[in-house]
């Protein structure tokens, strides 16, 4: 009724200084947020080469003894995908000394058949007490237990845990490289390899970016400066002594079974009881020892992984984690927890974006807002520059470990697809703090929503 009352003149100055605000504000938040990433790819720069990745690890001698490895496969209404994965995990691994365990439910006899069909004495199908879907934790956690179960009868202990999605490529490599590492670490964490996708360049292919980055930059900085590194709940091992203590420190369950990111806070609880965690760059034939596996590759199902990432790190994770730790430990949780609100104001950048085209178009429709001012004063139009050269920067590190670690061809999709992330984040965001809103208002845990799996050989 306020605004029905206003002179055309009164609206446009309204217009006008609503914008302008807008404006200086987001562009300051953008600021503040490029100069918080800016920090990081410093720290990269100064650190040591030997923990910078990717790059070789130095040399460390094979241990005397094998170490025995256990392998952790939770499966929900995953037969599409289990018995191929199964078939080459058991055809191509390279370490002797290690088990599977298959964790499925009494509801989903289509994986049950899927895993009898494979005759193998290295594994073991586990079907947990509850009918599914649960959390993957919960299925980790019935895994754990048939672990127990099997050290006791074998009179073996296992040296380390490996967790594995029932969609993975794990590397013939991966225990050997574990198995050098593991002694002196509480988790080895080998990085993740997005697969190209043909179909889907852009929305599948943005992973390619986001994990090249981050698996050779971001967590390589956090454990130089000795803050908590996240498991990515996929090709990482955890010391067997280590995930017991966390086990007895929960009344026997390694994993909460109402965590949304239980991989994220395994890191977490691995850092708070003194554990080293290493990312570890390894290599084969000239490509990194790693973890291959299909993303999505639709709108949909890109949003609803994303939200449910947000929701586990940076909404559910504040509350179930806090803040504790020392100043480097307290900057990557901010990181960590600043996602959602990022992704909604590069949202809102680009909405205003377009709110200054529409004013641009006004000052060339109407003398009265043409005689108004500019809508960026100077301070604006630094903060303007400012956010124009980080961006670049930020652009040109993707660009640079795309490229390093997947080839040119890769690497020129990396600025196209970083504009399609951004808006998958942001959907993400809105469908994140949505469903935490309705989960606080309802007073029970956010609901756990599964991903849809392939594995190549599967289609």
């Amino acid at each position: 009724m306020l605004i029905a009352g206003l002179s055309g003149a009164q609206l446009l100055a309204l217009w006008h200084v609503g914008l302008a605000e807008a404006l200086l504000l987001v562009a300051l938040v953008v600021a503040i947020n490029g100069l918080d990433d800016l920090a990081v790819d410093l720290a990269w720069l100064v650190m040591p080469r030997r923990v910078q990745g990717p790059a070789p690890p130095p040399a460390v001698a094979p241990p005397a003894e094998p170490p025995h490895f256990a392998i952790l496969v939770p499966a929900w209404d995953e037969a599409a995908v289990i018995g191929a994965m199964l078939r080459r995990l058991l055809g191509t691994q390279e370490w002797p000394a290690y088990h599977v365990f298959v964790g499925l439910y009494p509801n989903d006899p289509d994986s049950q058949a899927a895993v009898a069909a494979i005759n193998d004495s290295r594994l073991t199908a586990v079907i947990g007490p509850r009918p599914g879907p649960t959390t993957k934790a919960d299925c980790l956690n019935s895994l754990w237990q048939a672990m127990l179960a099997h050290e006791q009868g074998s009179g073996q202990a296992f040296a380390a845990i490996v967790l594995h999605d029932a969609e993975d490529l794990a590397h013939p490599r991966a225990l050997a490289s574990f198995a050098r590492h593991i002694g002196d670490h509480a988790m080895v964490q080998l990085p993740v390899l997005p697969l190209a996708e043909a179909a889907s360049p852009l929305i599948a292919g943005h992973y390619i970016d986001e994990f090249a980055e981050s698996h050779a930059k971001e967590l390589p900085v956090r454990q130089w400066l000795g803050a908590a590194v996240p498991a990515a709940g996929v090709g990482v091992a955890i010391d067997r002594a280590m995930l017991g203590r966390i086990a007895a420190s929960r009344g026997g369950a390694p994993f909460d079974a109402l965590s949304l990111t239980e991989d994220y806070e395994l890191g977490q609880h691995i850092h708070r009881l003194g554990g080293a965690a290493l990312i570890l760059w390894d290599w084969q034939d000239g490509a990194p020892v790693g973890t291959a596996e299909h993303f999505p590759a639709t709108w949909e199902a890109a949003v609803r992984q994303k939200a449910r990432w947000l929701t586990g790190i940076a909404l559910a994770g504040w509350d179930r984690l806090g803040w504790q730790g020392p100043a480097a430990q307290r900057w990557m949780l901010l990181r960590d927890r600043k996602a959602p609100l990022m992704a909604l104001v590069t949202l809102l950048a680009y909405g205003l974006v377009l709110l200054l085209g529409i004013d641009a178009l006004l000052r060339q429709w109407s003398p009265e807002a043409a005689r108004l001012p500019p809508v960026a004063g100077r301070g604006t139009i630094l903060l303007l520059w400012l956010n124009w050269a980080l961006l670049c920067w930020r652009l040109g590190w993707r660009i640079f470990f795309t490229a390093r670690l997947r080839g040119p061809t890769e690497a020129l999709w990396a600025t196209p697809r970083a504009l399609v992330g951004n808006l998958i984040n942001a959907a993400a965001a809105l469908r994140a703090l949505s469903r935490y809103r309705a989960a606080l208002q309802a007073g029970r845990p956010p609901a756990w929503e599964k991903t849809r799996h392939r594995f190549p050989e599967a289609g």
